[in-house]
């Protein structure tokens, strides 16, 4: 069975949590029988597609950025040409523009759309998208929400009750790399024990407020990643005089693996909505890390139970961040009895062959569901005829 994953971005060009997402649906889809596609833009496209492990990736020239949305002037015939390929179509929503792709297209295969965050930010924009927006979640035959949590509470999905599912994001840990023993980060600039943050630094993963946190910690964070509010978390850890903070850009997998381990926990300070999950505290919970995360109405709190597989603190306060991080540093059994909860939790609900199976389960109705109605409107279409 063939799909396609639509997205604004994708690896090489980013690694974000949303990308790993549609790394581990399409890697753990494959041996079921899934051939995938990503279609998504990027700012120096390959003229060949790019061949990774679990699809291969079709770039399309991103020629603007709006709000972070991703606009192509040139991408119409290239999508139509993999929507043709395609037997189910995988959207990965929010993405304005590919809701714009969708209704300009006439797509006319089996549909699906993962709905990882609602729109929070760019209220203004919403406002002017809400018609298209809606357009396209009534045109989508399924709706994929990645947690109870996040359907429960998004205003958007309650009106699309009806063709709504939940399946949880998932991890293979096989995927992952061995740990490296020589994680240059970690003998180099990670002298103390340390608390982890990864991901793209943007401005709802709260970091500013972590690092107001750190004033005075008797222990270090690394922040891994990179994003739009690098240049202004810098400078604040700058004015803070953070000796303890360490920004350590992009890592390697085998070293973020190696990271992860040897940290104290994975802490996640965002507080928005936007995020919807948090791949990270998954990440976390996979090699047994107690993790620390706020309560945003979202996943998170799905991923990250509090007092079991470690804190959940209210959103917003460096206040209680710092207290949670001074607790599971300076009680050490608890924390690890929190990273081994975290990581039976994980076996039980988070794998990625768990998230694979349902997955390809979809593909198989949605392509199914459309085979039967086609045949049953020939069939109409030869008795009108009679």
């Amino acid at each position: 069975m063939r799909i396609l994953h639509v997205y604004r971005t994708y690896f090489p060009d980013t690694q974000g949590g949303l990308e790993e997402v549609i790394r581990q649906i399409t890697l753990n889809t494959k041996p079921l029988g899934a051939q995938s596609r990503v279609f998504t833009l990027s700012p120096n496209p390959t003229h060949t597609p790019i061949q990774r492990p679990e699809a291969d990736v079709f770039q399309v020239k991103k020629h603007f950025e709006i709000a972070s949305c991703s606009i192509s002037l040139t991408c119409i015939a290239r999508f139509k040409e993999q929507v043709e390929w395609a037997d189910v179509v995988h959207y990965h929503f929010p993405w304005p523009f590919g809701d714009f792709l969708h209704l300009v297209s006439s797509v006319n295969k089996p549909t699906l759309l993962t709905y990882h965050s609602d729109i929070v930010r760019q209220r203004l924009l919403k406002v002017v998208y809400r018609t298209i927006m809606h357009r396209f979640l009534d045109q989508v035959d399924t709706i994929v929400c990645t947690s109870p949590n996040y359907f429960a509470t998004s205003e958007t999905l309650t009106k699309y009750q009806e063709k709504v599912e939940v399946i949880p994001i998932g991890l293979e840990r096989d995927v992952y790399p061995q740990a490296s023993d020589d994680t240059v980060i970690n003998t180099s600039a990670l002298t103390k024990p340390f608390f982890l943050f990864i991901g793209v630094l943007r401005y709802y993963k709260g970091l500013h407020i972590l690092l107001d946190a750190m004033q005075g910690a008797d222990y270090q964070v690394a922040i891994v990643g990179s994003g739009p509010t690098e240049k202004e978390l810098k400078q604040q850890a700058k004015d803070l005089n953070l000796t303890n903070v360490i920004f350590t850009g992009h890592v390697s997998d085998q070293d973020k693996v190696g990271l992860i381990k040897s940290s104290r926990g994975v802490v996640f300070p965002s507080y928005l909505r936007s995020e919807a999950f948090g791949v990270t505290l998954l990440e976390g919970a996979m090699f047994g890390r107690p993790l620390i995360s706020t309560e945003v109405g979202s996943g998170t709190s799905h991923v990250n139970v509090h007092d079991k597989t470690g804190l959940v603190v209210a959103p917003g306060s460096s206040k209680a961040l710092r207290k949670a991080m001074d607790y599971l540093f300076n009680n050490q059994s608890v924390a690890e009895e929190m990273g081994k909860k975290a990581q039976q939790r994980y076996e039980l609900l988070f794998t990625g062959r768990l998230m694979a199976q349902r997955y390809y389960e979809l593909y198989e109705a949605l392509a199914s569901n459309r085979n039967k109605k086609s045949n049953h409107d020939d069939h109409q279409q030869i008795a009108n005829r009679r």
